[in-house]
This record gives structure tokens, C-alpha cells and sequence, in this order.
């Protein structure tokens, strides 16, 4: 995204070590208005700036990695056009690269679909403010992940905007202008799982400070899943605390936080009895089919799988040592390495994909822990 946001002619100084970033407004358009850019597997990238970049207006052609360009857009393609423009997907499958041509948004009312990303509405929803006119935006049907469009939504207050809510999937924007703030980002909800997952596995301790009970993240539900299963769960407005303890199966719901699936399934690999995952079927069009891939994986493990088309049933059994394949899926690598805390003879292939997210997640793995990784 900072790359993109650069070649857009942003003025935008990072410090990656330091964990800060210094970005210039361009009141509401780019100075650059034509650019091929490279989203490489990022799909928040590729989704809120197509339609951002929709929004003011000009000739872009955004494209990917092999895998982004089997992640679906059309969707999102769709609801563009419904806006005025011509957005295009130059891939017969729907999916990246993507063309737009377009002289800006003037306005008007669209329809989205939310069953398999809410980035296509949290894309909308952070564009429509640059339009003409009012943008009224509907989805239909099923809308997965709803805490993350609570978020953008909150997030967009924090800076200056106003979201008319007209029902639960419907909402208004008028035209009105961002303003420049200070914003403190809290600690990463999903990134945090796999720390509180490590003290299930482990029937240790995680303490995550600064992730509490006004945390704006819903993965942070995560930690419910943790109790149900057997974990004590403490939680105030600045932090949480997971203390592991003997584990058994659940039967579950993710659909609002089915970034932590595969971490459930790590830790489902040391619960009594089996562990149900429902709601999900939309994590198939993730960095990695994340129900197919997951589902193998675990079976190299050991473990009986039955694969449903909206998740899996996990029966733990005898963790077998393997080398678990990644599909370049951070969360694939960052979740099936923590079978490794309890389990000799586990290896992670292509460690590196966890740069995505977390590129020092192997080490801060190892010093939380004290296990060795190599």
C-alpha cells in the first residue's frame, strides 16, 4: 500500500523500525493520474484503492501475484460501474489485473454484494466521501466479517466522517472532506491470536497489553473461542490475559472473525474430541483456499478431517511429524508453526511468507515461548 501510495504521488515517509508514518493529504484526489501498480497478494491493497482510485478519477491498472490473480473482484467491479465507472477485469476468470477508467464518482446509490470479502464495502465506504454527490450503498445479502466494517467506520469518524447508517446494510455518505489527525494504531487482534493460542497449546500464560475491552478489532473474539473450550480469560479496557488449560472440542461459528480459523485449527489439534468450524466458505477466495489447503495440511498431521463447504470438522488424533506447505499464506505458516511448541519434528516450508504481516513473528514466537525455532 505505501508503495502504491508513493507512485500516486503521495507524500508518504515511513519508518518501518521505528513503527510510524508520516502521510500528506492530497485533498482528495492523486497528482498522478495514470499508473500500473502492483498490489502483490494484498487484498485490502487492491480493494481500497480501486475504489479510492475510482472515486477521483483517472487510467489505473492494478494487478497482483499468481494468487491474487485468482482472488476474486468482480463483485467489487460491479459495484464501481453502478458509480460510473469503467472498471474492468482483464482476467477471464474476474479477477486481477483490473482496468479503471473514470472521471470520478458523481454520485448516486449502488449495490454490493458481502458474501465473500467486506473489503468491497469498506472500499466503497471509504471513497464515497470523494464523490459529487451523496452515495448510498446497500448490501445484499450476506455480509461476512461485520466488525471490520464497524471498524472502517469508526475509523473514518476518527477522521473527520460522517456514515449515515439508514438500516443494518445500508448506509449514506455525503460529500465532505477528510481532515488530518494523529492515529494511534492498537496492537493487531489477528496477530494475537497466535500468542493466545500458543498459552492454549502450551497451558501457559499470554498476557497482550494494550488489546482489551475497548479494543475497536473483532478478532479479539478469538479469546471467547479459547474460553469455550476450556481456557481462563481475563480481559480489561488495556489488556487480555489467556491462561491455557486441558482443552475440548467446540462446535463454532467464524464468520465475523475467519482471519483466526486456521489458528483455531492448530489449536483444535490438542482438544478431546472433535472441533466444528461453520460459516467460513468465503476464506476459499483468501490468500490460500483456506478450507482445501487447511483440511490437507492437517491430515499430514494426523488428524481425521471432514470437509464441508463452509468449513471443516477436526478429530484430533496422534500429531504425526510433517513439513506443512504454507500456499504462501502467512496465516497458514503463522498458525500450523504453533503445532510445533507442543510436537517435535514439525517444519514450516517458506517461513517467509509471514513478511506479509508479521516479519518478526519466528522470533517474538520463540522469545514468548522459549522454544527453539530454527
Amino acid at each position: 500500500m505505501a508503495t502504491a501510495l508513493s507512485a500516486l504521488g503521495v507524500s508518504l515517509e515511513v519508518d518501518w523500525a521505528g513503527g510510524s508514518a508520516r502521510l500528506t493529504g492530497s485533498a482528495g484526489t492523486f497528482s498522478i493520474k495514470a499508473a500500473q501498480l502492483d498490489c502483490r497478494n494484498s487484498g485490502t491493497t487492491l480493494r481500497f484503492l480501486a475504489a479510492c482510485l475510482a472515486a477521483t478519477g483517472g487510467d489505473y491498472l492494478l494487478d497482483g501475484n499468481p494468487r491474487m490473480r485468482q482472488r476474486p473482484a468482480e463483485d467489487l467491479l460491479l459495484a464501481l460501474n453502478q458509480l460510473g465507472s469503467n472498471a474492468r477485469s482483464l482476467n477471464s476468470n474476474g479477477c486481477p489485473p483490473i482496468e479503471i477508467k473514470s472521471s470520478g464518482w458523481p454520485g448516486g446509490s449502488v449495490s454490493v454484494r458481502g458474501d465473500k470479502s467486506s473489503q468491497f464495502l469498506s472500499g466503497l465506504l471509504l471513497a464515497a466521501p470523494l464523490a459529487r454527490s451523496p452515495v448510498t450503498i446497500e448490501v445484499a445479502g450476506l455480509l461476512v466479517s461485520q466488525p471490520y466494517v464497524d471498524l472502517t467506520l469508526r475509523v473514518m469518524q476518527q477522521f473527520g466522517v460522517e456514515v449515515q447508517r439508514l438500516a443494518e446494510s445500508r448506509f449514506e455518505v455525503a460529500p465532505q472532506p477528510y481532515l488530518a489527525t494523529d492515529f494511534a494504531i492498537e496492537p493487531d487482534a489477528s496477530s494475537a491470536s497466535y500468542f493466545f493460542a500458543a498459552a492454549a497449546i502450551c497451558q501457559g500464560t499470554t498476557q497482550i497489553l494494550g488489546l482489551g475491552t475497548n479494543s475497536l478489532q473483532g478478532d479479539l473474539r478469538f479469546v471467547e473461542l479459547l474460553k469455550a473450550m476450556g481456557c481462563d480469560v481475563q480481559t480489561t479496557s488495556g489488556e487480555t490475559k489467556v491462561t491455557g488449560s486441558e482443552l475440548h472440542g467446540i462446535d463454532c461459528t467464524m464468520t465475523e472473525i475467519s482471519d483466526t480459523v486456521q489458528t483455531l485449527a492448530a489449536v483444535a489439534l490438542f482438544a478431546r474430541g472433535p472441533t466444528r468450524i461453520r460459516g467460513v466458505a468465503h476464506i476459499r477466495h483468501k490468500e490460500s483456499d483456506r478450507i482445501s489447503d487447511l483440511a490437507r495440511e492437517l491430515r499430514r498431521a494426523g488428524a481425521t478431517i471432514e470437509e464441508q463447504p463452509d468449513g471443516l470438522v477436526i478429530t484430533p488424533n496422534e500429531i504425526h511429524p510433517t513439513e506443512f506447505q504454507t500456499y504462501d499464506d502467512h496465516r497458514m505458516a503463522m498458525s500450523l508453526a504453533l503445532v510445533g511448541l507442543r510436537e517435535n519434528g514439525i517444519t514450516v516450508a517458506d517461513p517467509n511468507c509471514v513478511t506479509k504481516t508479521y516479519p518478526n513473528y519466528f522470533r517474538d514466537l520463540q522469545r514468548v515461548t522459549g522454544c527453539r525455532i530454527s
